[in-house]
């Protein structure tokens, strides 16, 4: 997505509506809109008409699926690892705290999707969601674009999948449930650690790792079953066997149907910024980080591998399996017979999404 590819939003009900600064932007005009509400304050919202929604995966890609929605650019969890951060600089923004507080929104995503879907060439592929930045970050408090996009995506019995650190996903439970009545559905929660301090500083607009397992056991409870991404897993920060062990029995203790290691990679973009929060907040692991990553934006495979061994061993200790992120799984209704288990992973697995 370009800013060239976007046309304004005239609508100017609620916030502070102005134009876009073009030097900023070029030469199309985006309503910027500031909230004076607490959880808004510091953030701007550039809101953009977007001509497509489905983004096609290059296919080079090591993703299971082919389509991603993104209602979202930017994202307020601000999390300081976070891989998307490189996309901004693609529409002349700010990579580091630009990234956390220019947050982009597609306002016309549910009814731009529905046209898509409706379309002849759409031949009804698994979307993914929050592959980018996540779609329910605070935003979506305000925005309300999911409910509209998981309808769209219902009246054309299309399987979908939703990665979230959100809370805010529970507001369109009854949704999920509709959906997962007539195609596949997906889910999983985001939790690579439950170390508090260190959620604090790496993950600071982010719900706290608890309230998301909270939400990996409300969905278990209304018969969905939920999936955790257990990332990422941050070297010399939160690898030590002990650490691991308690993510692990606390995601079991949540009933999570699986779990799913993927340790901390480091793009350009990412890199920079976390090495920079690396550098304030421990200092003396910059050398080490600088060796381990020597290679690269990933971390050497031994390393990877002996991660993803000791998570698999701990999951089988406390009765949950692996399975492949981004997988689809059907949500099935309290009382349902069980969906075949998923194959297990011997290889880590390396997320690169759009």
């Amino acid at each position: 997505m370009r800013w060239e590819n976007l046309t304004v939003d005239s609508g100017e009900s609620g916030g502070h509506g102005r134009a876009a600064d073009t030097a900023l932007f070029g030469a199309d005009a985006v309503v910027s809109r500031t909230f004076d509400t607490p959880e808004f304050r510091g953030i701007t919202f550039h809101e953009v008409r977007a001509r497509s929604v489905l983004n096609r995966v290059p296919g080079a890609s090591r993703m299971p699926f082919e389509w991603t929605v993104n209602p979202y650019r930017g994202c307020s969890h601000a999390c300081v690892y976070c891989f998307a951060r490189k996309t901004h600089s693609y529409l002349d923004l700010d990579t580091g705290i630009g990234f956390d507080t220019q947050i982009v929104v597609k306002v016309n995503a549910p009814e731009v999707l529905r046209r898509q879907l409706a379309s002849r060439r759409w031949q009804g592929d698994h979307v993914a969601m929050g592959t980018n930045v996540d779609c329910y970050q605070r935003a979506e408090g305000r925005y309300r674009l999911m409910p509209g996009i998981i309808s769209a995506l219902t009246k054309h019995a299309n399987p979908f999948s939703i990665l979230t650190k959100g809370t805010l996903i529970l507001r369109d439970l009854d949704l999920l449930v509709r959906a997962a009545a007539v195609t596949d559905v997906g889910i999983s929660v985001s939790v690579g650690f439950t170390d508090t301090e260190l959620w604090r500083t790496v993950e600071p607009g982010t719900p706290a790792p608890e309230r998301r397992l909270d939400v990996v056991r409300t969905l278990g409870e209304q018969g969905i079953g939920c999936g955790v991404l257990m990332a990422p897993v941050i070297p010399f920060l939160s690898d030590d066997p002990a650490q691991l062990r308690a993510t692990v029995r606390a995601i079991a203790a949540a009933g999570a149907t699986s779990v799913t290691p993927l340790v901390l990679h480091l793009r350009p973009g990412a890199r920079e910024w976390f090495m920079a929060w690396l550098g304030r907040h421990h200092p003396h692991l910059v050398r080490r980080y600088e060796r381990l990553y020597a290679e690269g934006a990933y971390a050497p495979k031994w390393y990877q591998r002996r991660i993803t061994r000791q998570v698999h061993e701990l999951a089988q200790e406390y009765g949950i399996g692996p399975t492949r992120a981004g997988a689809a799984r059907r949500i099935r209704p309290a009382g349902a017979p069980p969906a075949a288990e998923p194959a297990d992973v011997s290889e880590p697995t390396q997320l690169t999404l759009l």
